[in-house]
């Protein structure tokens, strides 16, 4: 099980997975991508990545943009990766059944060494947006296991092997363990009678949660409760002017439970959570990027409402909060675990990955990452 601690989502879809095949008599072994990666690429993938959401939104923007558009860049990330893929395959271990991955370049190492034949067995990929943006495809990756409304880029629509799936998300998220709402907020110190609305910025408090949390409250319909994650400065600036502000927060479906409406920027895993406890969702100040481009598609197939103002923000609320209980995701018509279980039972004669015929793109961008790594060595 391949995944990154880049924020909080690819872990814990990696982890609940872990958890199920676990339950099915697996062994199975996690890694983390950026401990294979050299320091230079792991603190960009980690540390810039996260300076650019919070400082440069439009930046990253438009870097998601430029991927998203030119598979030449695609190709240029995987070109990139290469000098990796020797340690990448020393990583896998020699009795593996499968390779799952959470993580989009996981499929830029894995998906070479598939297709090339020094992968063996089946390598297979959890897609953690409903936006399949071209980094997490790969020559060599088997099947891409993405979500019900999930879209793929049109250009490789058809030649994209894509299994749709309920979502890796807990089971506590789900009416077999519902707790009563009384009893949720009496456990996180809320007010019993107030209207509630949750604030959720994922595991690094990113975007801009100060404003949202300050138009919320403006809005005069429900009081905002706030979830920092890691974000310490975030939270103690939000302290100091707001009653119900909390860190880290191990009990997400209890506190789910305890609200009204959620209100996220991601449409990532929180969101995912939300639908599957039957929690209405407003999407307000996506980030940039994935964010964004999750918030289109579900406010299309009518999942969430999108607020693009805060002259929306109140209507948005309102129309969402009698939204309980809604089959959102309930109807995908397969369990990842079962899938991966499938793949792993295949015989070890019928594993060959059929090589299709390479891309031009491909072959320019080794030769461009041949030529920038000799200028480096120089």
């Amino acid at each position: 099980m391949i995944s990154a601690d880049v924020g909080a989502g690819h872990d814990t879809a990696a982890g609940e997975l872990t958890r199920r095949l676990r339950e099915r008599g697996f062994t199975v072994d996690r890694l983390n991508l950026l401990d294979v990666l050299p320091r230079p690429v792991r603190w960009m993938l980690r540390e810039a990545y996260r300076d650019m959401l919070r400082r440069l939104p439009r930046g990253y923007d438009a870097l998601f943009t430029l991927t998203a558009r030119s598979r030449l860049s695609v190709a240029l990330i995987r070109g990139l990766l290469r000098p990796v893929r020797r340690r990448m395959g020393r990583a896998v271990p020699p009795d593996t059944l499968a390779v799952v991955t959470t993580y989009p370049f996981a499929n830029q190492l894995l998906g070479p060494l598939r297709r090339q034949g020094r992968l063996t067995v089946p390598v297979v990929s959890y897609v953690t947006d409903f936006a399949l943006h071209p980094t997490w495809l790969s020559p060599g990756v088997d099947r891409y296991y993405a979500l019900r409304h999930a879209e793929v880029p049109p250009v490789d629509a058809d030649a994209t092997p894509v299994t749709t799936v309920r979502p890796l998300v807990s089971p506590a998220f789900g009416g077999a363990h519902r707790t009563d709402r009384r009893q949720a907020r009496r456990r996180f110190g809320l007010p019993e009678r107030d209207r509630l609305a949750l604030i959720v910025a994922g595991a690094w408090g990113a975007g801009d949660v100060e404003t949202t949390v300050a138009e919320v409250g403006a809005t005069g319909w429900a009081r905002p409760v706030v979830v920092c994650g890691r974000n310490t400065p975030l939270y103690d600036r939000l302290r100091r002017d707001w009653e119900h502000v909390f860190g880290w927060v191990d009990d997400m479906p209890t506190l789910m439970r305890a609200v009204d409406v959620v209100v996220e920027n991601a449409g990532g895993l929180t969101c995912q959570e939300a639908l599957s406890a039957g929690v209405p969702v407003v999407t307000y100040r996506p980030l940039p990027g994935h964010g964004r481009a999750n918030a289109g598609i579900l406010a299309r197939a009518g999942l969430t409402r999108r607020a693009s103002s805060a002259e929306q923000l109140r209507p948005a609320l309102i129309e969402t909060s009698g939204r309980r209980d809604r089959p959102a995701l309930s109807a995908d018509p397969a369990d990842v675990e079962a899938l991966v279980t499938e793949m792993a039972a295949v015989p070890g004669d019928r594993r060959a990955y059929h090589r299709p015929r390479r891309h031009l793109g491909d072959a320019v961008a080794v030769v461009a990452a041949l030529l920038a790594s000799s200028r480096g060595r120089r």
